[in-house]
């Protein structure tokens, strides 16, 4: 059977056979805020990194913050004041919480701050800053001067001819500072300065540097020259017959005289049934959020187990758990195919904790402890788990009260009952039987392992076990008359801790839980009597 090679070495070794030097590229308009879909394409772009970077020293990891594209309109989440910035540069416009240098920054520090999070420290750059710096000049330069070759290319490739007074470069209005609504009237190339008119009525002068910036499909096309870009991973969008990357292709060629990077095209990142994630429709889970609910590793492993070609369903309630689930076990594994073992060592990143507890066994405790940190330690070592590391194991319970607060559906939340459930009422006598010999055996053992407990419920059925004998026992009858369904105890174990038919995996619950108290609470309840409680 052939060897089976992850898409990220896949992707290292063709851009190895054209360039021993590489620089992978990363980016995004900090236009609102920047969500798990757009996570895709850094993880993606992150994942290529290492694999060149395991292949081969010569390679750079950049980010690229198109801080320079105008706004495009009200978004969802801003205040209607803001249609007054509409068509000005995002780094040019007022921070929308007023903590920030501006607009940009308002979204990008917390994108940024989340990459940190997920291991990936990219050398980043802002779109205003290398305008204003004067890295774009010569391209804005050339690309004026050859317009029309650029015309040329954008109807030949993409079908749509540009209008008469169409421009590469786009000025930002000295009057009304607006990006979108000018028309360049000439440049002078000697001085570096373009002239122009806006819509507003205003005409004026700019200068090259920091004046405007190119229109978005010649603006990448010098970008992959400027900052030598060599791979670079990007939307099906910009990949579509005539888009963004077949023209940028021709005009990096033609016009700068630089190879175009290796494409890495990703599907989107599809959220439930609501569709692909969007800032402007407000179909969005932020990366901010998501690291609040789930730790880092998970988030990785959701983009770096599927091919980039292939959309990712994400759902952030009970399905999110079972990807947790998913990614603990293959990190638990003590042998994995190497295709496995691939993908568990790029969904890793140093300086991200780690403990050997569960995802959904902290969703158990933290609601059996209320919330307590201290109660909850308590209960982990009762279970054998090391408390050493309570920095980890803090993070890890606050991703738990988090996922329950924000995303978790209502029948995965339960509270442990102070006192008897009403409910109660409802118990068979074999129901009970069975809780009064569970409440026996536990006495006798102490605190039990959850795999412990969860073999004892299924037990009870067996003709000959201890627990099945204490229920014959208890009930006056012989063991062959007696008929025991599991499922009947799981609900009788729910009913009287928390009032409720089902509940959290049974033996890692009751492992949770002090022995006393479930002697106490089985004890009650099978001699619980309606009306003489």
């Amino acid at each position: 059977m052939a060897e089976i090679i992850h898409w990220a070495d896949v992707v290292a070794e063709d851009v190895l056979e054209q360039r021993k030097e590489n620089v992978v590229a990363t980016g995004i308009t900090p236009s609102g805020h920047i969500h798990i879909g757009n996570m895709r394409e850094v993880v993606t772009a992150d994942a290529v990194y290492r694999a060149l970077l395991d292949m081969e020293d010569s390679v750079n990891l950049i980010y690229i913050a198109d801080t320079f594209d105008p706004l495009r309109k009200v978004y969802p989440f801003l205040p209607q004041n803001y249609s007054e910035y509409v068509g000005m540069p995002l780094s040019e416009i007022p921070c929308p919480c007023g903590n920030c240098a501006n607009y940009a920054e308002h979204f990008l520090n917390p994108f940024l701050e989340s990459m940190k999070k997920l291991g990936i420290e990219p050398q980043v750059y802002r779109a205003d800053e290398l305008y204003k710096s004067g890295a774009y000049t010569e391209a804005v330069k050339t690309a004026l001067k050859k317009r029309d070759e650029i015309a040329d290319i954008l109807s030949e490739v993409s079908g749509r001819k540009p209008a008469s007074d169409w421009s590469p470069f786009n000025p930002i209005c000295e009057e009304c500072g607006r990006i979108n609504t000018t028309i360049v009237t000439g440049f002078d190339a000697d001085s570096e300065t373009v002239d122009y008119t806006c819509s507003c009525g205003h005409s004026g002068t700019v200068s090259m540097q920091g004046g405007g910036k190119l229109t978005w499909r010649v603006d990448w096309a010098a970008r992959w020259k400027i900052l030598g870009v060599t791979v670079e991973p990007f939307g099906k969008d910009h990949a579509s017959r005539g888009g963004s990357y077949d023209t940028g292709k021709r005009i990096t060629r033609e016009i700068f005289g630089y190879e175009p990077p290796y494409p890495v095209v990703y599907e989107w990142i599809m959220l439930a049934d609501k569709g692909a994630m969007s800032s402007s429709t407000g179909v969005v889970v932020s990366i901010s959020d998501m690291l609040k609910v789930v730790p880092p590793e998970v988030l990785r492993y959701l983009i770096i187990r599927t091919r980039p070609e292939k959309h990712i369903q994400f759902d952030p309630g009970l399905p999110l758990l079972t990807l947790v689930d998913e990614y603990e076990r293959l990190n638990q594994a003590d042998q994995l195919p190497d295709y496995n073992r691939r993908v568990l060592e790029l969904s890793k990143a140093s300086g991200i904790c780690h403990t050997e507890i569960p995802f959904k066994h902290m969703v158990t405790l933290y609601q059996v402890a209320h919330g307590d940190f201290e109660q909850i330690l308590k209960i982990l070592k009762r279970a054998g788990y090391s408390t050493d590391n309570r920095k980890c194991i803090k993070e890890l319970v606050d991703n738990v009260a988090n996922w329950l607060d924000m995303y978790a559906p209502p029948f995965a939340k339960f509270s442990v009952r102070d006192d008897l459930p009403p409910q109660t009422a409802t118990l068979s006598d074999t129901q009970k039987a069975f809780l009064a010999a569970m409440a026996e055996v536990i006495e006798e053992e102490g605190n039990m392992s959850g795999e412990q407990y969860h073999n004892l419920v299924y037990q009870a059925k067996d003709v000959g076990s201890r627990i099945h004998s204490k229920m014959a026992d208890i009930l006056g009858c012989e063991e062959t008359e007696l008929k025991v369904n599991p499922k009947d105890l799981f609900k009788a174990i729910y009913t009287v801790i928390l009032g409720q038919s089902s509940g959290p995996k049974a033996g890692w619950f009751l492992s949770s839980l002090d022995s006393d108290f479930l002697v106490r609470r089985f004890t009650e309840a099978f001699r619980y009597e309606p009306g003489n409680r």
